[in-house]
């Protein structure tokens, strides 16, 4: 997400939103080892990656520059997609791993929760609309059972307006309580996303006892859905791991943005909260796939060749 880039300097800063949040009573707190110990089997779920629009927004947020790996790269406009991912159970149901955009933000932007400054800085104008959340949710035959956040910035929950209120959202610890100068004009933009939807639970990830990652967690207590703290990219970031029926899949989420930061271990640029702790958590994760090459990794705004 694009921060705004011109503050006053007397704003003082603010939590990134006001939404009510508390311990989630789904998921189970494991140990990396018991996450390595499946990761390669195949799972029961079904996954589909949704390109929910196409954008442009500036390499500089998306890929550190001032990293000694990003010798030659410059800023510029860079294309990329907001994503949503369907995560089918066979007995829990239908779940959503980030949100894509809102239809509102296509058919009617100055009611949407993007809007106004807010949505000239992160050119919204740029987006090319595929399909809002709005339009693929009036296709189910079945009601949404969740959302399973990577953080709350605004391209992962511009799309949670047109989710049913009550559905439970699901976030990693202290998304809610970020504070930040910048806060003053994106919290009113958050909280119009979240307004009427259920408190946020947040996982309970407990310190990884292997000390391969900060916390992982079992979120449905049968192996097929992982949730790792990647902390760094926002305090709560998270990624998932998901057992799927054709493998394992890594979504990043934005613990790396594009193809080429993936490919040259370079964290995200000014999008991210703390360079050091996203590095070492982006590092985490290509380990994890270096060990596991079996696993396909689907990043936060780009799609890697296979």
């Amino acid at each position: 997400m694009k921060p705004l880039l011109l503050v006053p300097l007397f704003a003082s800063a603010c939590a990134f939103s006001s939404h009510g949040h508390h311990p989630s009573a789904l998921g189970v707190s494991r140990r990396a080892a018991d996450l390595l110990a499946v990761v390669d089997l195949p799972g029961p779920v079904e996954l589909e990656t949704i390109n929910s629009t196409d954008w442009q927004v500036d390499r500089s947020g998306l890929i550190n520059l001032k990293n000694k790996g990003a010798a030659g790269l410059h800023d510029g406009l860079e294309p990329i997609q907001v994503y949503f991912h369907v995560i089918k159970h066979p007995t829990r149901g239908t779940f959503i791993v980030d949100s894509g955009v809102e239809r509102a933000l296509r058919d009617a932007p100055k009611r949407a929760a993007i809007r106004g400054v807010v949505a000239s800085v992160m050119k919204t104008n740029l987006m090319k609309f595929n399909l809002p959340l709005g339009d693929w949710l009036a296709r189910q035959p079945a009601p949404l059972s969740g959302v399973f956040l990577t953080h709350l910035h605004l391209d992962h929950v511009s799309g949670l307006p047109d989710v049913p209120h009550g559905t439970p959202i699901y976030a990693g610890p202290g998304e809610t309580n970020a504070r930040a100068a910048v806060n003053v004009f994106l919290k009113p933009n958050i909280d119009r996303a979240l307004a009427g939807q259920a408190e946020l639970s947040e996982w309970r990830f407990a310190p990884d006892a292997d000390g391969r990652f900060a916390g992982v967690i079992d979120v449905f207590g049968d192996g097929s859905l992982w949730a790792i703290s990647v902390p760094g990219h926002t305090p709560g970031s998270t990624a998932y791991l998901v057992r799927t029926t054709n493998g394992p899949v890594l979504l990043t989420g934005d613990t790396c943005h594009t193809v080429w930061g993936w490919n040259h271990d370079v964290e995200p640029g000014t999008f991210t909260a703390d360079h050091a702790a996203n590095a070492d958590s982006l590092g985490r994760l290509r380990r994890l796939v270096k060990e596991h090459p079996s696993i396909h990794v689907r990043l936060g705004h780009q799609a890697l060749p296979y």
